[in-house]
């Protein structure tokens, strides 16, 4: 077992841990990952208890830091996290893939952190900016140009939905640029897409769309 500094416990704490995680949507690929970075058995299938019951104390400790206790790390790896879980949320029975790289209509091959497929297609894509300062206006034109240029190609064509979510908030401006620029697409119905932002803050996302 790997033990990444987070400190063993008995049986009962171990119990309090899973029974406030169970209560979580925890995608598959969440738990795979973080049993993967810390050594830890997990059961391929079965009720997420069980399955919370095969991993070990460093996984389970850093899964309740991330989800129920809400901490932050320098790395923004914990809110990444937290952001994968909650797209996987949003888009039930879908696929959801990390660090996806989708060409656009320029040519040009996009690294998106999360791609959402459904029946084989595209439909939704989510950025996350979790350190650091708030998404400034630059940050929404480049967000905003990633995803245009993937929804005009040939991969994009189901797309819908488009997610900027922050950990640390949004400049003011930032978010008139999204508005503005949602609103520019209303009268194109071939390429209509719904821009939305989701915050994290009081251990919570909310989601405005930008229209």
């Amino acid at each position: 077992m790997v033990n990444k500094g987070f400190p063993s416990f008995g049986m009962s704490q171990a119990g309090s841990y899973i029974a406030a995680l169970k209560n979580y949507n925890l995608p598959d690929f969440i738990l795979k990952k973080i049993a993967k970075e810390c050594g830890s058995n997990l059961l391929e299938r079965g009720r997420l208890d069980d399955r919370l019951q095969s991993m070990n104390d460093t996984a389970l400790v850093m899964l309740h830091r991330i989800f129920i206790d809400c901490e932050s790390d320098d790395a923004g790896k914990f809110a990444d996290f937290r952001f994968y879980a909650y797209v996987a949320s949003m888009y039930h029975k879908c696929d959801i893939l990390i660090n996806e790289t989708i060409p656009g209509a320029s040519g040009k091959n996009h690294k998106v952190p999360v791609a959402v497929k459904n029946n084989g297609m595209y439909i939704a894509v989510a950025f996350n900016k979790s350190t650091g300062t708030p998404v400034q206006k630059r940050e929404a034109i480049k967000f905003y140009g990633i995803v245009d240029d993937v929804k005009k190609g040939d991969h994009g064509t189901m797309l819908t939905d488009a997610i900027f979510g922050t950990s640390v908030g949004f400049k003011g401006d930032s978010l008139v640029e999204l508005e503005r620029l949602s609103k520019s697409r209303k009268s194109d119905a071939e390429n209509r897409l719904e821009i939305k932002t989701a915050n994290f803050e009081n251990r919570i996302y909310s989601v405005t769309k930008c229209s």
